[in-house]
């Protein structure tokens, strides 16, 4: 096959993502892929925990008389000239979790919530039957970028394996309706990259078939709020997903290049390129200048570089308007009224309506809202924040909040959702403190530090005090503030990988994780030392491997995930843990309390 013209080279790489470690919902565009490099020195500092009593200074927390329990081992012991004597569980890696013997049950604090995130392909295959659709195959290598099963119903399966946990939120990717089709993975092209993950969105109003119906995703809300879990829903504003070859062909959009048709098979999708050839080839086929662009999302709505569309600035000089990792760009700042598009308009199942007199902006906030208002949905997690204007944002929580009032008002027997719509903002790369984006909506915002402080931590925990005491006196400020950390990510790296695979380290990131002020969030096999996949020229598709079910199953990951459900389930108990102030209390052994109203918890850890 011949080169590309020059034109077309430019044109291309407006529609495809020739680097994909930003296609995947996160502002990669500047975050760097994960590194072989590891860090030694974090196995030579592992400290050696205790399995002999240990006193406790608790007289700042608790008085004497009092008794309490280490939640751990059930051990009790009572409170004696402000101290108490107790021993670690032999598992317990030298903790003590210490509470009340008699304490209250707390109320949900979002600041105290331990929220899990889960790739819903890559987590839980609970139907077979919908592995397919639109005609999506495996490529029978290394299934890199297609579909492996995971839906709602999977979820929906393994909700009493998140409460055991203590997780009390479960943030799912995006449930859309994704491009039916697939661009060329990584920088090489070397594999087919489907929307599995949820950020390639074709049509913002059905759920995709892969991931199950909307009755399935009414029941994965509903046994949710059964278990008081709540549920947060990532949403995308910034764009739509890609131009397929099989799209193309399904919605009659766009167009090939004069005489380029007998290059493709019967189903566009099915396309291959030849053995010289990598998976952004398939360029060459197309006509970028057609006229029949105008039959995809339209000029109106996205900038996009090809036809008449406008062609977007680089993400890095104007975030709001520009294209990032090359894909269409969502005008929501424009004031003008758009038709639906009109391969929309032509989409025989979809739920898009015409709306009178409506921008871009309006029709995305109806979509996305809708999911609130009629299923109940209690949160949602922001990608690419950065990349949207803050009256969006402003705009959104406040149409979420009115949706989320119609399903209470309709749903009256609901114990869930709360009163009150929560926002966490994806704002790479967003520390420890207050910024804008809290004026703008946003309840939190993902805070993208811990995971290097966490190495330390995982060590030794001592070493987490000065972040610990910095965190809480900087959220608990004079105007408060929540942040959401990690340990890992789909866009950053595993802390199993960071670790070594050393389940030592892997137990151990529970504490350095859960006791961390603020919300936490655990990414899908935290928990039970999940490894990085395969992964080809896209160093981030590696994060997203299958749960490791299997381990679970055969007793492997027994030991870390029977550590992280104790604490998981301590944290559940004691939203004070995220939300309370923050005092050391000793030095050697490494003890501090958390305290929010009557809530109080005294964590000590020994070392030998």
């Amino acid at each position: 096959m011949k080169p590309y013209p020059k034109k077309l080279r430019l044109t291309a790489s407006l529609v495809t993502c020739l680097s994909l470690a930003g296609c995947a919902g996160g502002q990669l565009e500047t975050a760097a892929p994960p590194s072989d490099n590891r860090t030694p020195s974090t196995s030579d500092r592992l400290c050696t925990p205790t399995q002999s009593e240990m006193t406790v200074s608790v007289g700042e927390v608790f008085a004497d008389g009092d008794w309490v329990r280490d939640f751990y081992s059930g051990e009790r012991a009572q409170v004696q000239n402000g101290e108490v004597t107790l021993t670690p569980a032999p598992e317990a890696e030298g903790l003590l979790l210490i509470e009340a013997a008699n304490a209250p049950e707390q109320s949900f604090n979002w600041a105290g919530a331990t929220v899990y995130f889960t790739v819903t392909d890559r987590f839980a295959n609970g139907r077979t039957d919908n592995d397919w659709n639109y005609g999506r195959k495996p490529d029978g290598m290394d299934e890199i970028g297609t579909f492996h099963g995971g839906d709602f119903a999977g979820l929906t399966e393994k909700l009493d394996y998140l409460d055991e946990l203590g997780v009390n939120a479960i943030w799912i990717t995006p449930p859309f309706e994704q491009i039916h089709g697939w661009v060329g993975g990584g920088d090489r092209g070397d594999f087919q990259h489907y929307g599995y993950h949820g950020y390639y969105a074709r049509d913002f109003t059905r759920p995709d078939a892969n991931f199950g119906t909307r009755e399935e995703f009414r029941a994965l809300v509903e046994q949710a709020h059964a278990r008081g879990i709540r549920v947060v829903m990532d949403v995308v504003m910034n764009h739509p997903g890609y131009a397929t070859l099989q799209d193309m062909q399904t919605f009659n959009f766009g167009g090939l290049r004069e005489g380029f048709e007998k290059h493709l098979p019967e189903s566009w999708g099915h396309w291959q390129p030849e053995s010289w050839e990598d998976f952004h080839a398939y360029h060459a086929l197309i006509d970028y200048d057609h006229p029949d662009w105008r039959n995809w999302w339209g000029k109106d709505w996205v900038r996009a570089g090809i036809g008449d569309y406008d062609t977007p600035p680089n993400a890095s000089i104007d975030p709001v308007r520009g294209s990032l990792a090359f894909l269409p760009d969502f005008k929501t700042a424009s004031d003008k009224a758009v038709d639906l598009p009109v391969f929309l308009q032509n989409k025989e199942n979809t739920l898009a309506r015409q709306l009178d007199d409506a921008t871009v902006r309006d029709y995305l906030i109806t979509w996305l809202t809708e999911w609130v208002r009629e299923f109940g949905v209690d949160g949602f997690r922001v990608d690419t924040a950065k990349h949207v204007e803050p009256e969006a944002w402003q705009e959104l929580k406040a149409e979420a909040q009115k949706a989320l009032a119609t399903y209470r008002n309709n749903n009256p027997g609901q114990a869930l959702p709360a009163e009150d719509f929560w926002m966490v903002a994806e704002v790479f790369p967003h520390t420890v403190t207050r910024s804008s984006y809290f004026d703008s909506g946003f309840d939190a915002v993902i805070n993208f530090d811990l995971q290097e402080e966490a190495r330390d931590g995982a060590a030794c925990l001592p070493e987490m005090e000065d972040i610990y005491s910095d965190y809480a006196k900087t959220m608990n400020s004079d105007r408060p503030f929540n942040v959401m950390s990690y340990i890992s990510s789909h866009d950053t790296q595993l802390f199993s990988r960071i670790a070594d695979n050393d389940p030592v380290l892997q137990k151990r990131a529970a504490s350095a994780l859960l006791f961390t002020p603020g919300t936490s969030q655990i990414f899908y096999g935290d928990e039970t030392g999940r490894r990085f996949g395969p992964t080809g020229s896209d160093g981030h598709q590696g994060t997203r491997s299958d749960m490791n079910w299997a381990d679970i199953d055969n007793g492997k990951a027994t030991p870390v995930l029977s550590h992280w459900k104790k604490l998981g389930q301590f944290r559940a108990r004691h939203p004070a843990i995220g939300a309370g102030k923050h005092k050391r209390l000793s030095t050697e052994p490494y003890v501090f309390s958390r305290t929010h109203g009557d809530d109080r918890v005294v964590i000590a850890f020994g070392k030998e």
